[in-house]
């Protein structure tokens, strides 16, 4: 008997949402087509966006285009402040919109904040798969826990 070999399309849709204040730094080199090469593995990528603050060099911000991926950029709330803090704001809510929708099955978080675990265990109420990908330096294990699975780069 002939049995198909299961392929991407099989295991639905993924959406990918990359901290980028928090995983696009030098010192982890980070690289967004590794990101794409494990989130496939997933399913078909579906959504990809990268968030940026106003201060992100315009290098970065090809760099993001470049690879595929929507670069979202935030407005801070005061100009001379460079936080985080908008950016984490914004991707979850834009995680939040994808994971209420039939279209994503799979939510891919590049991030090593803690600040995601409630958006991590919403997707996992609505039935959602989760995975994390971070980085070693600063990861929260408190992430790596809540997530169904977990990628260090």
């Amino acid at each position: 008997m002939y049995q198909r070999r299961p392929t991407r399309s099989d295991y639905g849709n993924v959406a990918i949402f990359v901290d980028g204040p928090n995983m696009l730094r030098k010192e982890f080199m980070i690289d967004l087509g590794e990101v794409r090469r494990i989130s496939r593995k997933f399913g078909r990528i579906a959504i990809a966006k990268v968030f940026i603050n106003q201060y992100a060099p315009e290098k970065l911000i090809e760099a993001v285009i470049n690879e595929g991926f929507e670069c979202v950029m935030v407005l801070g709330m005061k100009a001379d402040m460079e936080t985080s803090a908008d950016v984490d704001v914004s991707l979850a809510t834009s995680a939040m919109d994808a994971i209420i929708t039939k279209e994503v099955d799979t939510v891919v978080f590049v991030t090593r904040d803690a600040d995601f675990l409630p958006v991590i265990q919403k997707a996992k109420e609505y039935g959602k798969r989760t995975v994390v990908i971070g980085a070693d330096a600063g990861f929260s294990a408190s992430l790596q826990n809540a997530a169904d699975l977990v990628e260090i780069l």
